[in-house]
């Protein structure tokens, strides 16, 4: 059903309840409810029944002491009420309220308040809420509450990173095992990922010419599906050689109509038309990420998908031109992964160079690199000297 975002006013709240079927239905979740309303018969056509039975939706309360007129109008009605936690207005950063909403599936839902003015598409919201995926015990925005440790790598390749070296089944077990040695220095609750490798640069231009080879549906989904099975998101990572970002991530379009898998830009291994991999950096421009943010984030509308992340890989200025630039999307999370390997005091700089003129609610990722790094970071240091502290940590 519909979702309606309107005013605090009783009035607004009065006339859409009058629209809305006044049939009487069973409280779920967590819910604030005055169950004294009289029934009485079905008015005639025409006329107002003077006591309203209870309505089939549910009402997202932003501030109840704000709204209290309305909230008193909508009670009066018997209509079940779902309060926002203070201070919060996106429903997908609540765990409670995507519980609520998921059990109330099917209803009519009324957004209640000018505090979800800014949410865009308040229908997709709701729509992400009802079909109940939370990440952990938490909402369902990936980086409000939440932060993360991945595996990195591709598929049988150990060359590529740690992801390679085992089967689905113990890559699980290795990422769970990662993640449980951040869980007692973290401030925020930490989840295990996969960050699958589904293109690779290669190092020969291929049938297609394109110096990237793109790895079937098939490879990739005993990985997700085991990372789903455990509870875990994967975000495929996407190398497009002379290809494009757009292109490669349509390719699979099949994993991204999963709630739990994601999407990374690796700009490294965005090539010109003359170039090949390892011989120079790649790079992209602002408006080629926003071609794909922009399709990404149609894709989670239109399939009614929870908040996805967006991951974009950089340790070079260079990399991502113009990137204070790029368009934000509520049904995205923006979060710049800071590559850089070597030298604790070099991949230092690099983090503090790279947070320059980053677009408002950026999010920030960090890799501890196994071989390459001197030294590799342990946890503790990870979480102490890596500020701000990173809400993606991976280990290739």
């Amino acid at each position: 059903m519909p979702a309606l975002l309107v005013g605090t006013g009783p009035e607004q709240v009065d006339a859409e309840l009058d629209r809305l079927d006044a049939s009487w239905y069973q409280a779920v979740g967590d819910v604030s409810l005055d169950t004294d309303v009289v029934e009485r018969d079905a008015p005639e056509a025409g006329q107002r029944a003077e006591g309203r039975r209870a309505s089939r939706q549910t009402v997202l309360v932003a501030d109840r002491a704000a709204d209290a007129a309305a909230v008193a109008t909508a009670r009066a009605a018997g209509a079940q009420l779902v309060e926002m936690p203070s201070g919060v207005s996106d429903p997908a950063a609540s765990g409670d309220v995507v519980r609520a909403l998921h059990g109330a599936e099917g209803r009519p839902t009324l957004l209640l308040g000018a505090a979800f003015a800014d949410l865009g598409d308040p229908e997709w919201v709701v729509r992400a809420a009802q079909t109940g995926y939370r990440i952990g015990d938490g909402g369902q925005r990936p980086f409000d509450g939440h932060r993360y440790t991945a595996l990195y790598g591709a598929p049988g390749a150990p060359v590529l990173g740690v992801l390679g070296e085992q089967d689905p089944a113990a890559s699980v077990r290795r990422a769970e095992a990662l993640a449980r040695e951040y869980r007692g220095i973290s401030d925020v609750p930490v989840t295990p990922a996969f960050e699958v490798i589904a293109t690779v640069a290669a190092g020969e231009a291929g049938a297609d010419g394109d110096y990237s080879r793109e790895l079937p549906v098939s490879t990739l989904e005993p990985y997700v599906d085991a990372a789903h099975e455990a509870g875990m998101p994967t975000i495929i990572d996407l190398q497009p050689g002379r290809s494009d970002f757009l292109s490669q991530a349509q390719r699979y379009e099949s994993l991204l109509r999963r709630p739990d898998v994601w999407l990374a830009l690796d700009p490294e291994w965005r090539l010109g038309p003359d170039q090949v991999p390892l011989e120079q950096i790649g790079s992209v421009g602002a408006r080629e990420v926003d071609e794909v943010s922009a399709w990404l984030a149609e894709l989670v509308r239109r399939q009614g998908l929870p908040p996805k992340a967006l991951v974009l890989h950089q340790f070079r200025s260079s990399m991502i031109v113009d990137r204070g630039s790029l368009t934000s999307h509520p049904e995205l999370d923006l979060l710049v992964h800071v590559d850089g390997q070597g030298a604790q005091p070099d991949k230092q700089a690099t983090w503090k160079a790279l947070h320059e003129g980053g677009p408002e609610g950026l999010h920030w990722g960090w890799k501890n690199f196994h071989d390459e790094d001197s030294p590799m970071l342990t946890p503790e240091q990870t979480m102490a000297e890596v500020q701000p502290t990173p809400s993606l940590v991976t280990y290739q």
